[in-house]
């Protein structure tokens, strides 16, 4: 390849890479509010949840609730925070204007879309990977399946990343989003299986917890950490994808026709 070719290349994806650096450094400066108080929040979580009140529990065979808890913890911090990044990100810069600069730079939906959903992902997984250090002085995990493992909190960053971005063309106000994130986003999170097992609650309430797509995610997550869950692990990876997948056309969509992006 020429080095013409090369450059031309480089050229193309500048802007993509470009605005993806900007959206990992606008993250970034504020670690001790975006990285560092997750993690404590999950610390609390293990220590009360996991130790104080369910060190005797027995929930599956040789695991303990403490064990049980962690993956659904790591997941927990992972799908909030990856939300909360790409939807404040591109809310706020519909709030103050400046998304007119994204738009008039020579920049493909693709390339816009990956550029704010990568970083989210990015701040969904440092979390996790933090949270994962952190829960190493409650219990470690054996990961009999890490690739599955990896896989599904992958996709778990990728779905609720493109929420995120959902979420911020659909709201009007602060508090429109805020309605995403505090009466949906978080009862999924909890009714999804974080803290118990969904196979324990009345039939009715279960198959209603299976219309949550977070349940097949932990699930999922859970298996390649501990080695077992309450579905087939086959089915929670192929419906987390078709859920990511479903996500990205929407999202697409939804940038591509500048619904009340341009305005």
């Amino acid at each position: 390849m020429s080095a013409g070719a090369m450059g031309s290349i480089a050229g193309h994806y500048l802007p993509f890479a470009t605005l993806l650096k900007r959206e990992i450094l606008r993250f970034m400066t504020v670690s001790v509010q975006t990285l560092l108080s997750p993690v404590i929040t999950s610390s609390l979580y293990l220590f009360i949840f996991g130790v104080g009140l369910g060190g005797g529990i027995r929930i599956s065979g040789e695991y303990g609730f403490v064990e049980f808890v962690i993956p659904g913890l790591i997941l927990m911090g992972v799908v909030t925070n990856a939300f909360q990044n790409s939807s404040s990100s591109l809310f706020f810069s519909r709030y103050i204007g400046n998304i007119v600069d994204y738009l008039v730079m020579p920049l493909p939906t693709t390339h816009f879309l990956l550029a704010f959903t990568l970083a989210a992902m990015v701040r969904g997984l440092l979390v996790g990977v933090v949270t994962l250090a952190v829960s190493i002085f409650f219990s470690r995990l054996p990961w009999p399946h890490p690739g599955y493992a990896i896989a599904m909190i992958v996709l778990a960053s990728l779905v609720f990343s493109l929420f995120g971005l959902v979420a911020a063309v659909y709201s009007g106000t602060w508090d429109h989003l805020a309605v995403f994130g505090n009466f949906l986003l978080m009862p999924m999170v909890f009714l999804g299986g974080v803290f118990y097992p969904v196979s324990r609650l009345p039939e009715l309430w279960a198959r209603v917890s299976k219309t949550n797509p977070i349940f097949y995610l932990i699930d999922g997550f859970r298996y390649g950490a501990l080695g077992v869950s309450e579905h087939s692990p086959a089915a929670d990876l192929m419906i987390s994808a078709a859920v990511s997948a479903a996500f990205f056309v929407w999202a697409f969509a939804l940038i591509r026709s500048g619904y009340r992006i341009k305005s």
